[in-house]
């Protein structure tokens, strides 16, 4: 049962399984915007920042400024790029920039664009990236969009001036979900991951913990305490539809997707303790993966599918393990410190992200898994949850400033931070999604 997890493994994870249902559910399905959303606040940016202007685009000025907004925000907060001043006047895809101006003015890069009518209400993006050093242009794109979608085709835009100057996938257009835990209710969130357009999948008198994405972005998996116990659920974003895909016998709890978007690894209590499974996706076929006389929590699986790791204190305390994913014996992964919890794989799957202890606190940690190499990538207290970017440039926490919850991301080197909160309430379980198909 919940309340017979020992008090010395994982503090954060037993908070969680420890929640006690005491009320009813308010609504299973909202598709209002959320009353608060996040704001983001650039605690650090990178050493060697690219120079780019983002000119004003062409065509209706309140439009063009609402666009060209959206891409200059996605690109000064990735804490990758110093904007340059493009002044007042405004460029289309087809002006030609004036390359000795622009060079004067300090830019590397240039980006200009139109947005027009395009019939039937629709509206059409277009830009052009230009390298100012070389005089020449290094791409551009067309985007069919709408005055509601419009946010959506300036993260558009971003992602591929972020990949052509970078030479990595650019992960605005994805979405990121968290909790908040308001005044005796709890609401699960899915928001643009520049944390705008917050909606709530569900809202709850009871906790919701452990969301989890699917492969496709389609559905979130989680947990919630709604039956008066830990039930993990299936929810599809796209119709509101969800599953109780495992309702066992005591708790049913952290979730984690195969990459092939078929099966979940869970942690079951239903044969005595907390032990490792697997199930598929419409709640069929459970498997144990292995037996321990410990506690098995927390599992997630590598880019390939091939491992399972997982924390476990079947050693005398708080380590992360690996499995074979069709099962198996149990191989250690973490051996420095006598707390490390919370294992994600990057994914390249290079790096391990994980919760350790240091002098009495909770920070972020990332192993090199060919070094087994191990950096620590914050100096807060009280971290919990990663979660990486889909391009692997960031990790997404949660972690407590003032003994407020709020979430914070920090790039895989540490020289970047940012972090994210919402005016009202406490934000904890971040998952960021994938790239959008």
């Amino acid at each position: 049962m919940l309340r017979s997890l020992p008090e010395r493994l994982l503090p954060t994870v037993l908070r969680r399984l420890s929640l006690i249902a005491a009320g009813a559910l308010i609504a299973a399905q909202l598709a209002l915007p959320a009353h608060a959303e996040l704001t983001i606040e650039i605690t650090g940016a990178g050493a060697n920042r690219i120079p780019v202007a983002i000119a004003d685009f062409g065509g209706e000025a309140g439009v063009a400024r609402a666009l060209t907004t959206v891409i200059r925000g996605d690109l000064e907060r990735s804490g990758m790029f110093r904007l340059v001043d493009p002044g007042s006047a405004a460029l289309s895809e087809s002006s030609q920039p004036a390359w000795s101006d622009w060079r004067s003015r300090g830019a590397d890069a240039l980006a200009a664009g139109s947005i027009s009518a395009a019939g039937d209400g629709r509206l059409e993006a277009r830009f052009r990236l230009h390298d100012i050093n070389r005089q020449s242009a290094l791409g551009g794109a067309a985007f069919v969009t709408s005055t509601p979608m419009l946010r959506a085709a300036g993260h558009r835009i971003a992602d591929v001036i972020y990949e052509k100057l970078t030479g990595e996938a650019g992960v605005f257009s994805t979405r990121i979900a968290y909790v908040v835990k308001g005044s005796g209710r709890y609401e699960l969130h899915v928001a643009d991951a520049d944390g705008q357009n917050a909606q709530a999948a569900l809202i709850s008198r009871e906790p919701i913990i452990s969301p989890a994405w699917s492969p496709d972005g389609t559905r979130l998996a989680y947990v919630s305490f709604e039956n008066k116990k830990p039930v993990i659920f299936v929810h599809s974003l796209a119709s509101g539809k969800r599953t109780a895909i495992a309702n066992f016998r005591g708790s049913n709890s952290a979730p984690a997707w195969a990459p092939d978007g078929r099966r979940l690894a869970v942690v079951l209590t239903k044969d005595g303790g907390s032990q490792l499974f697997v199930i598929n996706a419409d709640g069929s076929g459970v498997q144990r993966l292995a037996s321990s006389s410990g506690i098995d929590t927390e599992p997630s699986f590598s880019p390939d599918g091939q491992f399972i790791y997982f924390t476990s204190d079947r050693g005398g305390s708080a380590q992360i393990y690996r499995i074979n994913a069709g099962g198996g014996d149990a191989q250690r992964v973490s051996f420095e410190g006598s707390y490390n919890v919370t294992p994600r794989v990057s994914p390249d799957g290079r790096s391990l992200a994980f919760i350790t202890r240091r002098d009495g606190a909770f920070r972020l940690a990332v192993m090199d898994l060919a070094s087994r190499q191990t950096q620590l990538l914050t100096d807060s207290q009280k971290d919990e949850s990663p979660s990486f970017a889909p391009n692997g440039r960031m990790i997404l926490i949660a972690t407590e400033v003032g003994g407020r919850g709020v979430l914070s991301a920090v790039s895989i080197d540490g020289r970047i931070r940012q972090r994210l909160s919402i005016p009202a309430g406490n934000v904890r379980e971040p998952a960021w999604g994938p790239f959008l198909k």
